[in-house]
């Protein structure tokens, strides 16, 4: 069986934390350990998301900006890709005696994608608000207020159409090794005269992980985040774990889901069920194990 693990935020960066590297190895040896029966009796590609480390990437761009040019955020993207990527690696070697590799993935996005004219992915620090409209006529950036703290800049999401290193990552999964691959929803490139071309935007982690999963033929997508499983009435008094959806109630219930919230996970899942016909869980790396044997967790299917 091939399985595709997407790492939410929680399993790097916990809140009321600074994201030291310390910190970030110190949660992934509470994690990843969640992921042993997989790392033996799966053909395995683990994904990660990477918006806290983009956003203290781009800190120190801003930081630092008079003495080294800042990077594009794309390139952030990619660093950060590179940092999480190692993390994982080297924390699933000492649990596994399988082969494990990280592969910098890009992800192709179109260029007339919707996104594109409506940014909606706040990233980064900050600003005042004389700040904000420098940086707006300097640098073409959209900013806009965030709950009174200040200014964020806003960036496109634009959907996942293609991930350019499959045929490698397909390669190396058939080979037994465990890859890791499409950190933060990947590098977005798009495609012009034969090259491939960065552009500033970010990919919903959770869209590129279920894109891949369709790709590799998986037949089961693990989502895992910070809470057990999926809740109807989350946050009320009447709140109950939802144990089974079929592929078509998952999609229902998005309509009544807040953009920030569980929204892109059943989304991603219900598009992975749907398209390539397989299972999904969402539940929590401590609850990992009991989802598997099907006592928690939120399972998807056809």
């Amino acid at each position: 069986m091939t399985t595709v693990v997407a790492l939410g935020g929680n399993a790097l960066t916990r809140a009321g934390e600074s994201g030291t590297a310390a910190q970030q190895l110190r949660n992934l040896r509470e994690s990843l350990p969640a992921l042993t029966s997989l790392l033996e009796d799966s053909r395995l590609v683990v994904t990660h998301g990477n918006g806290p480390q983009v956003g203290q990437m781009l800190r120190r761009h801003e930081r630092a900006a008079d003495e080294v040019p800042p990077h594009p955020l794309w390139l952030a993207v990619a660093e950060t890709q590179a940092e999480i990527g190692a993390l994982i690696e080297s924390e699933l070697r000492a649990l596994s005696d399988r082969p494990v590799a990280c592969i910098l993935t890009h992800v192709v996005v179109a260029e007339d994608d919707p996104a594109f004219a409506a940014p909606t992915k706040p990233i980064g620090p900050f600003y005042s608000g004389e700040e904000a409209e420098a940086l707006e006529r300097d640098r073409g950036w959209t900013l806009v207020s965030d709950a009174g703290r200040g200014y964020r800049r806003v960036v496109p999401s634009p959907a996942p159409l293609e991930i350019v290193e499959l045929p490698a990552i397909r390669t190396l999964v058939e080979a037994g090794t465990i890859a890791i691959a499409c950190g933060g929803g990947g590098i977005p490139v798009t495609r012009r005269d034969g090259r491939l071309r960065g552009v500033d935007a970010v990919i919903d982690k959770d869209r590129a992980s279920a894109l891949l999963a369709t790709a590799l033929g998986a037949e089961r997508l693990v989502v895992l985040t910070d809470v057990d499983a999926l809740y109807r009435d989350f946050g009320t008094p009447s709140a109950r774990p939802l144990a089974e959806l079929a592929a078509d109630e998952a999609a229902a219930m998005l309509a009544g889901l807040a953009e920030g919230s569980m929204r892109p996970k059943l989304e991603a899942a219900a598009t992975f069920v749907r398209d390539a016909g397989g299972e999904v869980v969402i539940t929590s790396a401590s609850a990992l194990e009991a989802a598997l044997e099907g006592s928690a967790g939120t399972w998807i299917r056809p």
